[in-house]
């Protein structure tokens, strides 16, 4: 779809005012937030990382899925030096959370705005540029927690002004701008080194800005990607946003090994030990999942139920995606016919929150009962699982108020989305936000069982 430019042109300008003046004590986010500041650097902070606010999740854990991926370093590390909590864990983890989110939660926001066609009075762009930036202060908190106040507060303007650059691309796409995206792309080459530099000073060169430039140009290149796909209506949108996302597993990674290296008394352990990255993979799997999930729900409910609509189909089979790689992991560590099982088990639930919505749009009260009975029956069978391939590490009654806390959230986001109220994305990432705990649980009975 293509919209007026003068409509483009309004959104790109109010949703970069918007990211700019949340939370932010001025509206100018100006070339100086691009200099790291020097005189928190990590190396000499006390603060501790600020885990409440890298993984925000309600208690407990988020239903079936399984440990790591099978890794040379896995298989390396020696379990019983490390452990699923320990500093390097969850501050791998806790990225892992963050960065996924912010590129989901900026794809939502495009596409939203995008479907809006520049109407800044629609509250829907509004509240998910909002929820965005939620992300965004969460990150800069997180980055404040371990360098300092002032260069939290460095990295928020960075972050920020970033995001506005995207946001120019959008409207160049949006419009046929060239000359518009290749200015954002190269604001966007002034970012990578901006930030390439910033993090090298704040860990006394653990992370090299070179090594790091080179994934945010990733990052660059596979959103962009996406933005045109969301901006061309293309189907294959979803499967290109999941690539944007799946690309920060790795920049989490590095990030979190630089820290850890750079104040190794501060996060005690390794992120390439087997409780971190089964752990960190939990979380990215997880919390994709609600984020996939929420997309596919809000294409159905868009185009009046039709399953069969193109961009519908698409948005499934990515959601379908996820379940595939979450069964594979599940099969890493339980065998394949555990993999299969929990596979069905995992594409039955779905299909039980796709009733749900349905009886939600149709006004069908009696669907949205029983989708919620058979709900509770799925927690039943996951406890039961779960507790069988875990040999009893992971107990039902430890995991099924997880599963519950689960279908709370990410059905009250699917009320919100029938409902047409911006709460939606707040919503959405209040269900996402629960997968972390989810994973930490699992990631523990997991490691217990298999050590």
């Amino acid at each position: 779809m293509r919209y007026s430019s003068r409509k483009m042109l309004a959104l790109a300008a109010a949703v970069s005012v918007t990211v700019a003046a949340c939370g932010s004590d001025s509206n100018d986010a100006s070339s100086d937030a691009t200099d790291p500041v020097a005189t928190e650097a990590v190396q000499e902070t006390e603060a501790p990382v600020d885990t409440e606010a890298m993984e925000e999740a309600p208690a407990d854990t988020e239903a079936m899925e399984e440990a790591p991926a099978d890794t040379e370093a896995m298989e390396e590390a020696d379990p019983a030096s490390f452990a699923v909590d320990d500093g390097a864990s969850s501050l791998k983890a806790g990225l892992t959370s963050l960065l996924q989110e912010h590129v989901y939660l900026a794809g939502i926001a495009f596409e939203t705005a995008v479907d809006a066609g520049g109407d800044l009075e629609e509250p829907a762009t509004a509240a998910a540029v909002a929820a965005l930036d939620e992300n965004t202060v969460a990150l800069a908190d997180a980055v404040g927690s371990v360098a300092g106040q002032e260069n939290g507060d460095a990295f928020l303007e960075l972050w920020r002004e970033h995001i506005g650059f995207f946001v120019d691309y959008t409207l160049g796409e949006a419009t046929g701008n060239e000359e518009m995206k290749t200015q954002a792309l190269t604001d966007l080459e002034g970012y990578q080194q901006a930030a390439g530099a910033f993090f090298e000073e704040i860990t006394g060169g653990e992370i090299q800005a070179d090594v790091l430039v080179g994934g945010l140009a990733e990052h660059v290149a596979t959103l962009t990607t996406a933005i045109d796909s969301i901006v061309a209506d293309d189907p294959a949108a979803f499967d290109d946003l999941q690539a944007a996302a799946a690309h920060m597993e790795g920049a989490a990674d590095l990030l979190a090994t630089g820290i850890v290296a750079a104040l190794p008394d501060m996060f005690p352990g390794a992120t390439d030990s087997v409780p971190a990255v089964t752990r960190s993979t939990l979380t990215f799997q997880l919390q994709e999942h609600v984020y996939l999930a929420g997309i596919a729900i809000e294409q159905a409910i868009e185009n009046g139920g039709d399953l069969e609509q193109a961009n519908v189909q698409a948005a499934i089979e990515t959601l379908d995606g996820n379940t595939v790689r979450l069964s594979e992991t599940v099969a890493s560590v339980a065998g394949e016919e555990n993999g299969a099982a929990f596979q069905d088990l995992w594409r039955e639930h779905i299909g039980f929150f796709v009733d749900y919505t349905l009886g939600a749009a149709t006004g069908d009260d009696e669907m949205k009962a029983q989708a919620l009975t058979d709900l509770e029956g799925y927690q039943q069978a996951a406890g039961a699982f779960f507790e069988e391939i875990t040999g009893g590490e992971i107990a039902p009654d430890d995991l099924i108020p997880g599963l519950e806390e689960h279908v709370a959230t990410l059905t009250l986001a699917i009320d919100d989305m029938v409902a047409g109220d911006p709460a939606a994305f707040t919503g959405l990432r209040a269900a996402g936000q629960h997968m972390p705990m989810a994973a930490l649980l699992l990631a523990t009975g997991i490691v217990a069982a298999t050590s």
